[in-house]
């Protein structure tokens, strides 16, 4: 098995799914699969990936683990005695050949997973991380993993150069690593090499096994799904975050900026929202020129951009980061996470495989990314919809 344990997901997913199960339980979604990479065949790796998924749908929380997540301070006992109750339905995910001949021609396949959203949410990670790996184990089977190591010996180095010594990356590779062995072997690496320096991991089985902090707050999907479940469109990224501070008081406070573009991010992230959340997440976009603007929108609103941290978490590399640390660096909280960079640095390039929610509650959901090539929505009537009512200028118009 890939997969063999429920905590083998990012920390994100379960502090959503609390929030579904508290305030959303019988919203029904749609996730879709999508592998960015041109030219990554597919197609005849689907036994394989069935007989995965068949197995990820036999786990079961075990009470160690349920232990485990109910000892963070942020995770409530009802959720945790859900989840004891907890197993992913096979019958809600279905893994194809692409339905459309010339993508199933050049070896595509589609994954689909629809139902509740509170039974289907863990679906995503777990997913990304079978098929990837599956895809690894056959393509690339003469990776030098020797070869990686010294690469990840060569990023602790470039890290402790002595003006970093504040600069803290984390891991947030589940969903893009080689391999589940590797991603234990360089973070493993990574801890005994960066000390302090290594903030923590996304992976909660992981974090709980090395001692290390489990780290995420939201992710895009919840913020979509709030697009139908909401009140009128226009309010529905508000009501997102005031349903998240709802939920945790204050915990969790790092906002994601990106569902709708970072113009439309800070006209809602009013001084209420400056104040009440400790910072905010960069997923798309220029970095530099993201970061600069959110300094100075905590400027004209009155808060210390020094007492808000940014999280930086889009396609980092160690050269970018010690850019961002270099032109940040005591201006502003910091905070790095860093994945494929990190967990699929092995020579070649790591195919861009990912799963988005399309629908909630039989509506379309979409977001509107700072880079245009992360969009990902089936239905272009409500994405030019969604433009228009949070004023985002179509890519031709973007210059």
């Amino acid at each position: 098995m890939i997969i063999e344990s429920l905590l083998d997901t990012d920390l994100y997913k379960f502090t959503m799914m609390q929030v579904v199960l508290h305030h959303f339980p019988g919203a029904q979604v749609e996730y879709r699969f999508k592998c960015r990479t041109p030219g990554v065949e597919l197609v005849s790796l689907l036994g394989e990936i069935n007989a995965e998924l068949e197995a990820l749908c036999s786990l079961r929380f075990t009470p160690d683990e349920l232990d485990g997540l109910r000892a963070l301070r942020f995770i409530k006992s009802d959720f945790v005695d859900f989840l004891e109750l907890f197993r992913l339905n096979r019958q809600r995910i279905s893994a194809t050949p692409a339905a459309d001949a010339a993508a199933r021609a050049r070896g595509e396949i589609d994954i689909v997973i629809r139902g509740p959203w509170l039974h289907t949410i863990l679906f995503e990670v777990p997913v990304l991380a079978i098929v990837g790996e599956v895809h690894a184990r056959h393509a690339h089977t003469n990776a030098d993993l020797r070869d990686g190591l010294r690469r990840v010996d060569e990023k602790i180095a470039q890290l402790k150069a002595p003006e970093l010594q504040d600069c803290r990356i984390a891991d947030y590779g589940t969903r893009r690593r080689y391999s589940r062995r590797w991603q234990a072997q360089v973070l493993e690496r990574l801890r005994s090499g960066l000390g302090p320096q290594l903030a923590g991991t996304s992976n909660v089985l992981l974090a709980r096994e090395m001692g290390l902090t489990p780290l995420g707050t939201m992710a895009h999907e919840y913020l979509q799904a709030c697009q139908a479940l909401g009140p009128r469109l226009r309010d529905t990224q508000v009501f997102a975050f005031e349903m998240w501070a709802k939920e945790y008081r204050g915990d969790l406070g790092i906002a994601l900026a990106d569902v709708y573009g970072l113009q439309a991010f800070l006209r809602d992230f009013d001084l209420y929202f400056c104040k009440l959340f400790d910072g905010a997440r960069h997923d798309s976009g220029d970095p530099f020129a993201w970061g600069e603007q959110l300094i100075a929108h905590y400027a004209n609103n009155h808060v210390d951009p020094r007492s808000k941290t940014l999280v930086f978490s889009d396609a980092l590399t160690i050269p970018k980061v010690i850019a961002l640390h270099r032109q940040f660096h005591q201006r502003v909280g910091l905070a790095f996470g860093i994945g494929t960079h990190l967990m699929h640095d092995l020579g070649y390039e790591a195919p861009q495989m990912v799963i988005k929610m399309t629908r909630c509650n039989g509506q379309p959901v979409a977001k509107v990314s700072d880079s245009p090539g992360k969009n990902m929505c089936d239905d272009l009537a409500y994405l030019a919809y969604l433009r228009d009512v949070f004023q985002i200028p179509a890519p031709d118009d973007a210059a």
